[in-house]
């Protein structure tokens, strides 16, 4: 493992920057083990905290949840990981300038944009540490919300034509984010006990952005994982007390255990995915006749060794994988109709670790 300083200098935005500001993301590297794997997999957190005004630069803003939760998960991660070996790549980052405008991340993105990093998942971690909500009084530790976009934003300036096939073919659901969330929901479940991940169907919350964002504008998987009920006293709030309420983002508000559960979530998925081989390629579905069973083909990944894979499968309005079938074939026939369900590959190395799962695209000859 390397840790590095990834320093640069912000000039003025004319918006929440007001003046040159020296930045810098702290960054910890476990360099994967195997020279043919390339894949970098980021879990981050940011370092940032703010009051009332996003201006203020003088007043205490302790930020214990926002983002001290977070960033806290992103240290013990580096500190249980860094004891163990991947062959793909895991970057465990905590950035700067998240509340002026998403700055850090903003820089990383662009960063493994020009570098040509081959960076297939972004685990956020914001606001993860507290167990209740304003205005509801709902307490509750149970439940872990993971935000992921639909249509990707990427599309937005779509000149390949990639929008009419996702609309034709009812991929709508499926982008990279949204298929990140439901491995993210099938492991954390699998490995943690009394914790729900419940998928979001929105890149972020109303008024409000995160980390995540910047690198799904630019093409790469990005989740956002938030606690279940957030309190907005304790967030971006002046240290007061009015009314008999106390304001501010203080430890005491902290529910650990919780804090604790969901940093499981994010290790159990990192450490499957970078063990897990590299995806299928050339996954296909064969759409040429019409038939009541469907027939699937793909190739191996391009590293990793292989035990097999997983066909998943799922009823097109289900929100998540309903059933897996194991073959050590490269290709399947299912008594499965394709126009009832939606399918899916995932390698499987040998020790059991399965990989994102890819969709397959339709074999029109």
């Amino acid at each position: 493992m390397t840790a590095t300083l990834d320093t640069w200098t912000l000039q003025p935005d004319g918006r929440r920057v007001d003046k040159p500001a020296n930045m810098g993301n702290v960054m910890a590297t476990l360099k994967g083990t195997d020279p043919t794997d390339d894949r970098v997999f980021i879990v981050q957190g940011h370092m940032d905290s703010r009051v009332t005004n996003v201006m203020n630069r003088e007043s205490d803003a302790p930020g214990a949840n926002d983002d001290g939760s977070g960033t806290a998960a992103v240290i013990e991660l580096c500190r249980v990981m860094s004891k163990s070996s991947f062959p793909a790549t895991i970057i465990f980052v905590t950035l700067t300038g998240e509340e002026q405008g998403l700055l850090g991340a903003e820089h990383l993105s662009e960063r493994a944009i020009k570098e040509k990093w081959n960076l297939e998942a972004v685990l956020n971690n914001d606001i993860m540490g507290s167990n209740n909500s304003s205005d509801t009084r709902i307490i509750d530790n149970t439940r872990l919300r993971v935000f992921s976009e639909g249509l990707p934003s990427s599309l937005l300036k779509d000149t390949t034509g990639r929008i009419g096939q996702i609309q034709r073919f009812g991929n709508e659901n499926d982008g990279k984010a949204r298929t990140l969330a439901r491995y993210l929901k099938e492991i954390g479940e699998r490995y943690v006990e009394n914790l729900e991940v419940v998928m979001v169907y929105r890149n972020d919350r109303y008024l409000r952005g995160g980390d995540h964002t910047p690198y799904v504008q630019r093409g790469f998987a990005a989740v956002r994982m938030t606690e279940m009920n957030e309190n907005y006293e304790h967030q971006h709030q002046d240290l007061r007390t009015e009314n008999g309420t106390e304001f501010g983002d203080y430890p005491k508000f902290m529910d650990f255990e919780y804090l604790r559960k969901n940093t499981a979530v994010n290790l159990a998925t990192l450490a499957n995915l970078a063990k897990s081989p590299t995806v299928p390629q050339k996954v296909t579905v064969d759409v040429r006749n019409l038939t009541n069973a469907t027939v699937l083909y793909w190739q191996a990944p391009q590293a990793g060794k292989v035990k097999g894979y997983y066909v998943l499968m799922r009823e097109t309005y289900w929100p998540f994988w309903q059933k897996k079938f194991f073959t050590t074939k490269l290709g399947m026939t299912l008594p499965y109709s394709k126009d009832n369900y939606y399918f899916a590959v995932q390698a499987v190395s040998e020790d059991g670790n399965e990989g994102l799962p890819v969709l397959p695209v339709p074999n029109l000859r």
